[in-house]
């Protein structure tokens, strides 16, 4: 395991590195220059020389990326081109609002798919479980955005019972109003969320019920809920440990939308104002702590496989 850990250590670095790279060359491609950006229109070309200059992109390619890559490694993302305040604070001030809503809507969607999924399998031949089903399916067909509309008009228009849009200005120095103005978006992300999440647990709870080990136990004795809580869920949680893993990363890289429909100041809103300035070091350092993200979810989901799943160590041994 320790050899494992060491090995995926160091996959996810050089696939950051990787990123790193890939992200700096693309976004030198996009068209436009960010100094003509910053300038108003009729500026002459003195003018924008010496905001290039400014800016480090006057630079040869190869001394922008030698030095991108050394604030990297200290997690320096540089100065904003719009404000020249630095893009770390900014991004770790972001950070306490897309955390927060991905982690809330994960755990909420968890609490509801996990019981749902296994009643949906073990009532697979009856009406409950073909609603519970059909259910899950309209929550992936419906858009994100339109449940997050339906709900401010539901809850916060009609009701009156929670702030439509916006996030305080003074953060969670005031946990109660922050709580307040998560709790649509993440119940937002937690219905989409937990809608994909109930198929694959019933998905996989349905290959368990027909494995030969849990009618192995049953004949040696063991009831069905023994077998099912002993044998099956160990076993079945493996593959959906991996499809969590994927819904987390693909709803943190997702929060944009919902950020943008509840007016949050999360990292989606600022990922969306850097491209439109044309903001490199702000585009850089958004997307590089998103890949991080990502890549430490994939992480964490691979450990926890081989942790509960001793066939994947027993594989893991063999290829060494």
């Amino acid at each position: 395991m320790t050899r494992y850990l060491m090995r995926r250590t160091l996959v996810l670095v050089l696939s950051l590195i990787a990123a790193g790279l890939v992200l700096f060359v693309l976004l030198r491609l996009l068209p436009g220059d960010p100094a003509a950006a910053l300038l108003s229109v009729g500026a002459d070309d003195a003018q924008i020389a010496a905001v290039r200059a400014e800016l480090g992109s006057d630079q040869p390619i190869a001394v922008q990326l030698g030095q991108f890559l050394t604030d990297l490694a200290r997690f320096d993302f540089g100065r904003s081109f719009v404000s020249n305040a630095p893009v770390a604070p900014e991004i770790l001030s972001r950070l306490t609002v897309t955390l927060p809503l991905t982690l809330a809507a994960f755990a909420l969607a968890l609490a509801f798919a996990l019981p749902l999924g296994i009643l949906a399998a073990l009532r697979a031949d009856r009406w409950t479980g073909a609603a519970l089903s059909a259910l899950s399916q309209l929550g992936l067909a419906v858009p994100v955005f339109w449940i997050g509309l339906m709900l401010v008009w539901l809850v916060a228009v009609r009701a009156r019972l929670l702030p439509a849009s916006g996030f305080p200005t003074e953060g969670w120095s005031d946990p109660v109003a922050a709580a307040r103005a998560l709790a649509l978006p993440v119940l937002t992300v937690a219905l989409v969320m937990g809608a994909s999440l109930l198929r694959y647990i019933r998905s996989a709870t349905l290959d368990v019920l027909g494995a030969d080990y849990l009618r192995h136990a049953r004949a040696l004795g063991a009831s069905f809920s023994e077998a099912l809580i002993r044998h099956g869920l160990r076993n079945g949680a493996a593959p959906v440990i991996s499809i969590i893993g994927i819904e987390l990363a693909s709803t943190l890289l997702g929060a944009v939308v919902v950020e943008r429909v509840f007016a949050l100041p999360g990292l989606g809103s600022m990922l969306v104002l850097a491209i439109a300035q044309r903001d490199y070091p702000s585009v850089q350092g958004v997307l590089m702590v998103t890949t991080l993200l990502v890549l430490l979810i994939g992480f964490a989901a691979d450990v926890v496989q081989r942790l509960i799943d001793p066939r994947l160590r027993g594989e893991e041994r063999g290829a060494s």
